[in-house]
């Protein structure tokens, strides 16, 4: 489907960074949509140009913004120009974007979202929420994808569609992972298929569905919420089970990759499945678990991932240990010490910690970045999360 790409490249010459704005005349939560992160993927502009224009101030509580991610990228109708503005989210980029030197078109793209961030951190007191509304190159279910902290499980379970874990140890800077370092709820929504028009309706209906969750619309009108919950249950086909991400396939600089054809995000797949080729030979896959996101477009470095559901006992349990902050008894191991506890950073020497698996640094709200062949470095959003700013929020 096209998705009339002349007139949202017409509106992105007219406008600026911020191409909706309101601000309500009543005190409430401030809520971003960013869209167009990734250039290719219009399902979240178009949703916001249709939901947006109809409120005005008399209908909003606090802020709402919807904010464009590469403008020049949605120009080109390309996933990026010269690197994936959604890997740049490190503290090093970060860094580097404070220096005098000649940046390419993302960072140019980043130093302005950043600064939009920056001057919105200390505009507002008020709950603040993220919102990154995304598509894939795959056919799937629309589903939304958190860092794991429980803020970010209790705000997502408000929409009863499928939930992923865990993405943030497979993916380097994504712009979440970095909002989530700074404790505020942060999630992705993907639509669907770039081209599908189900994949509008679907993020038309997740937008409207947040701002009531989030409380943000003063008089919700009843029959167009229920209207749009049953939208995503359908779409969804009433899954609403939360997975976590427990293999990702990287692909290489100058790998020749293909995916086999005719996969959907959330099949189930066997253990020795042919899932793709890499430069002629065949990937089969390890696991007896369901296919998620596979690669079917020219640009990206994630060929696929495979997910696990995760029973519900294992998440009440999770969710306890979290509430008792029983994870300082973790540096009672052999092998684990804090690195930054303040951050909620632990350091795993892997010589003495090896046979500790990550199921069990899962359960208290860490996941793992390797810094070496012999250390990791875990980290744990529950630590960092502003508990206390969402505290009185109608889902906490």
């Amino acid at each position: 489907m096209k998705m009339n790409l002349q007139e949202h490249i017409k509106t992105l010459e007219a406008t600026n960074r911020i191409f909706h704005h309101i601000k309500g005349k009543h005190n409430g939560a401030t809520v971003v949509f960013f869209a167009g992160i990734h250039g290719n993927e219009f399902a979240g502009v178009k949703a916001l140009n249709t939901i947006l224009p109809q409120l005005s101030k008399d209908d909003i509580n606090g802020e709402v913004f919807g904010v464009y991610g590469n403008i020049n990228a949605l120009k080109e109708n390309k996933r990026y120009i010269d690197t994936d503005l959604n890997r740049l989210w490190t503290s090093q980029q970060l860094e580097e974007l404070q220096k005098d030197k000649s940046f390419n078109n993302e960072e140019l793209e980043q130093k302005e979202l950043f600064s939009f961030i920056k001057g919105l951190l200390v505009s507002t007191d008020n709950p603040i929420y993220f919102i990154d509304l995304h598509t894939t190159s795959s056919k799937t279910l629309p589903f939304i994808t958190i860092n794991d902290a429980m803020i970010n499980r209790k705000f997502s379970a408000c929409f009863n569609i499928p939930v992923i874990l865990g993405i943030e140890e497979y993916l380097e800077g994504p712009l979440l992972s970095y909002l989530n370092t700074l404790g505020y709820v942060s999630l992705g929504f993907e639509s669907g298929q770039h081209t599908d028009p189900q994949a509008v309706k679907s993020c038309e209906a997740f937008v409207y569905l947040a701002l009531n969750h989030t409380r943000n619309l003063k008089n919700p009108n009843y029959e167009v919420s229920e209207r749009y919950n049953n939208e995503l249950t359908t779409a969804s086909k009433s899954v609403n089970s939360i997975f976590e991400v427990v293999y990702k396939h990287h692909i290489k600089p100058n790998e020749d990759f293909k995916m086999s054809e005719g996969f959907v995000s959330f099949q189930s797949i066997e253990k020795g499945t042919l899932l793709a080729h890499s430069n002629g030979n065949p990937i089969y896959s390890k696991y007896a678990a369901k296919l998620f996101m596979p690669l079917y477009q020219k640009s990206g470095r994630d060929g696929y991932f495979i997910i696990k559901h995760i029973p519900r006992f294992f998440l009440k349990l999770s969710e306890l240990l979290r509430k008792a902050k029983a994870d300082h008894l973790l540096t009672f191991l052999p092998g684990i010490t804090w690195h930054n506890k303040a951050e909620g950073i632990l350091k795993a020497n892997l010589t003495v910690a090896r046979f500790l698996t990550k199921s069990i640094f899962h359960l208290f709200g860490y996941r793992n970045k390797q810094i070496d062949q012999t250390h990791l470095l875990l980290y744990n959003r529950e630590r960092v999360a502003k508990k206390t700013m969402y505290k009185n929020e109608k889902w906490y």
